[in-house]
């Protein structure tokens, strides 16, 4: 009877289907849609594996991301306290006005604070890659002597390449035990170093490590080649200490300008305008005289005022000083880093005592 009654009604045939067609595709577009986010969140679980990984150290998305969102709730509730200890204290604000603040605190404060966050993390990794780069590249020249010595000694690569390891080669002792455990463990010798050369973005690495491998794949004399590639690596840090004393001069001159003439100058213009100022205010015009009267109603700007513009110059000049200082000195901003609260702890504090030391002498003018 089934089979009749479907040949009976074949409209009715064709609208299953097509129910069915369309069933299947919304189920498949779903589908595909939740791939999607599980391939981006596995991308970013990836790449956050494979960054600490170059900074040394294993961490999971999720623990860091939870870690992260609760530091955010922990601020947002420190703030939203204090709000409302206010808010309870001053009550000539209205409801609307408190929920538009509460809505603002937890809404765009709170993704603020999470991108800030995020961005501190990240850049914190990425310093932290880029000191363990600075620590193979200076004792990679040393490493790379020695495991010729071993090689001209009789040793194999693999294990020249293990006995040249000494403790105060630090992060480059670390990477070439694993490199040691990984070829013990089976895997191919090229491909280890290859892996090892990736994980840092030194140019002076990559290539040894490249030199090294096609030697190994030339088949020819090991110990003599490393020799030369140290020999070059310690040339190339010598030429730069050289450029880094030639342009020494610069450097002076731009930090005695940022640290010393700057705040030396906003500190004389700071009490040039509190002198101004009250010489204005005592200033007594004759009453006779119409034409030549002076105005001093409007409304100037402050000494307050002009020592947060003084501070806020003297901030941002700080900062792209020493980031012009590290550029010109060791040829990269990262390695500046560490010169930026140097600059603005000394050149504020120089500011406020020159401040301090200007007003007292000559403040018997006024």
């Amino acid at each position: 009877m089934k089979i009749k009654e479907l040949f009976k009604s074949p409209k009715k045939t064709k609208k299953t289907i097509e129910k069915s067609i369309e069933e299947r595709v919304r189920l498949h577009r779903k589908l595909q849609k939740q791939r999607k986010k599980k391939l981006m969140i596995e991308h970013r679980r990836n790449r956050l594996r494979y960054y600490s990984q170059k900074a040394g150290f294993v961490l999971e998305f999720h623990k860091i991301s939870k870690i992260i969102f609760n530091l955010c709730v922990f601020l947002n509730l420190i703030i939203s306290f204090y709000l409302i200890y206010r808010f309870s204290t001053d009550l000539k604000y209205g409801i609307l006005y408190v929920s538009f603040v509460m809505f603002f605190v937890w809404v765009v404060l709170f993704v603020t604070l999470l991108l800030m966050l995020w961005l501190m993390f990240y850049l914190i990794i990425d310093l932290r890659i880029f000191k363990r780069r600075i620590r193979v590249e200076d004792v990679l020249a040393d490493f790379l002597q020695l495991t010729s010595a071993n090689i001209r000694a009789g040793m194999p690569i693999d294990r020249a390449l293990w006995y040249a390891v000494r403790p105060q080669f630090g992060v480059l002792a670390s990477e070439i035990e694993m490199v040691a455990k990984e070829t013990m463990g089976g895997e191919d010798l090229e491909e280890a170093l290859e892996r090892f050369a990736g994980k840092y973005d030194s140019i002076m690495l990559k290539r040894s490590i490249n030199l090294l491998v096609e030697g190994i794949a030339a088949g020819g004399e090991i110990g003599g080649l490393l020799n030369k590639i140290a020999i070059d690596i310690q040339e190339s840090k010598i030429m730069k200490k050289e450029l880094s004393a030639n342009v020494t001069t610069y450097v002076i001159f731009i930090s005695f300008a940022t640290i010393v003439a700057a705040p030396l100058l906003f500190a004389l213009s700071s009490h040039l305008l509190f002198i101004v100022s009250n010489l204005m205010l005592k200033l007594d015009v004759p009453s006779g005289i119409t034409s030549f009267a002076i105005n001093l109603s409007g409304a100037g700007m402050s000494i307050k005022d002009f020592r947060i513009f003084a501070i806020t110059c003297l901030i941002i000049t700080s900062y792209f000083s020493s980031v012009i200082v590290a550029t010109i000195k060791k040829g990269e901003i990262k390695a500046g880093i560490k010169y930026i609260p140097m600059f603005i702890i000394s050149t504020v504090g120089l500011f406020l005592i020159f401040s301090v030391v200007i007003g007292k002498l000559f403040g018997s003018i006024i």
